[in-house]
């Protein structure tokens, strides 16, 4: 039986301190599994990528020690699994 393969997706809410909006935004373009979603008065709402719960609690840590920022909250989590290639072909979870 192949192993599966999961890929952890999330969404959090970030607040920022009154006018570190733009440098909060500028920070998180730095993060490679992090894309901003939208942004307004303050708050910004990105979704969170990788291959683990422990990788995306991780980023939103880092998240939440960035300048300007007054707190980062997970909203949501799912997790895809994928089963791994058997003899060339794909064979997907349902």
């Amino acid at each position: 039986m192949p192993d599966a393969r999961r890929h952890h997706i999330s969404s959090a809410v970030i607040v920022a301190k009154p006018g570190c909006l733009d440098g909060v935004l500028a920070a998180l373009g730095g993060f490679d599994n992090v894309e901003v979603h939208g942004a307004d008065k303050g708050k910004i709402v990105v979704v969170i990528e990788g291959p683990s719960t422990g990788v995306l609690g991780d980023t939103l840590m880092r998240i939440s020690t960035l300048d300007g920022v007054i707190a980062a909250n997970m909203v949501f989590e799912h997790v895809e699994t994928e089963e791994e290639e058997v003899h060339g072909q794909r064979t997907d979870a349902a």
